[in-house]
């Protein structure tokens, strides 16, 4: 299969991964995700009263200030299949590369309060509490990358239209942080067009991930859906494994046409030989192309 290149992606980038044999490793299952772990981070911070929401903070050694990567894990929006604790891997490693990570636990559909609103409050309460604790871990907000893997895909890309949310919804929030730069690893975003993929890959229901029509509420896309809340000024890269079924490639490029025809900047990259599970991993040779990706968005270079 052909590699979609970012414009942002040296083009001799995926032809050295290539040639280093990073194409030949064998896919990563989800027991290996699972069994993914790093070093502990540097704080746990609450932002709620619930068991889920709080933050982790990956500081860098050194004195700042320092980029950020909000980093938001996946696992189909339920607890069965992982969480938090396997970001360490690639938290760990930005870290050493002198970039701070926020790394966000929430509320997940089959935890009480999760779902619609409150996945989503989480987000929000998330970001807010950054914003708030930047200034004592000497973190700059003005670089910041937006980094979420499969259902933290679809969380990252909505974080990114916060401010198209209508004033109604549950979900607006008058002054959100901005994050303009979002790189979506394998995400299930668009949840009106990608109803049927969601349910076979992870047995979402759309009522579980956007709640229900009401008289006051009669589109539930309308506050959720990241397709929709467009554009929004934000630049998305869709990574994905070749061998991604979860969230195959043609998802991604289905969504970056959407964002750019609505005007939006939005593009693709194709990590040859990789699974669902590659993508989020720092032991993986995909992360020799995901990793150049994070620090151009950051502007920082290599």
């Amino acid at each position: 299969m052909k590699t979609a290149l970012p414009s942002l992606v040296p083009a001799l980038l995926v032809p050295a991964v290539l040639a280093s044999g990073g194409a030949l490793a064998a896919p990563m299952t989800l027991a290996d995700y699972l069994a993914l772990s790093g070093p502990p981070p540097t704080a746990k911070i609450a932002y709620g009263s619930a068991p889920s929401q709080f933050a982790e903070l990956f500081r860098p050694a050194g004195p700042g200030p320092f980029p950020v990567v909000v980093l938001v894990h996946g696992g189909c929006w339920t607890v069965e299949y992982g969480g938090i604790s396997q970001m360490h891997n690639v938290a760990g490693a930005l870290a050493a590369r002198g970039i701070a990570v926020w790394n966000v636990e929430y509320r997940r559909v089959d935890e009480e309060g999760g779902g619609y609103p409150g996945t989503y409050l989480d987000m929000n309460a998330a970001l807010d509490k950054l914003a708030a604790e930047a200034p004592a871990h000497q973190l700059d907000t003005s670089r910041i990358v937006a980094v979420g893997h499969s259902a933290g895909g679809q969380l990252v890309q909505w974080i990114a239209g916060r401010s198209r949310i209508p004033a109604s919804s549950p979900l607006f929030q008058p002054s959100p942080l901005p994050v303009r730069e979002v790189i979506s690893l394998g995400g299930l975003a668009d949840l009106r067009h990608e109803q049927a993929l969601i349910k076979t890959s992870c047995g979402r229901d759309l009522a579980q991930l956007a709640g229900t029509p009401s008289a006051s509420r009669p589109d539930i896309f309308a506050d959720t859906n990241a397709a929709e809340l467009m554009p929004n000024g934000s630049r998305t890269l869709l990574v994905t494994g070749e061998l991604d079924t979860i969230s195959p490639p043609r998802a991604a490029h289905d969504y970056a046409a959407r964002a750019r025809a609505a005007g939006d900047r939005a593009e693709v990259l194709i990590l040859p030989g990789a699974s669902h599970y590659d993508e989020i991993a720092a032991s993986s040779p995909a992360w020799k192309l995901i990793l150049p990706l994070i620090e151009t968005a950051l502007g920082r270079s290599r």
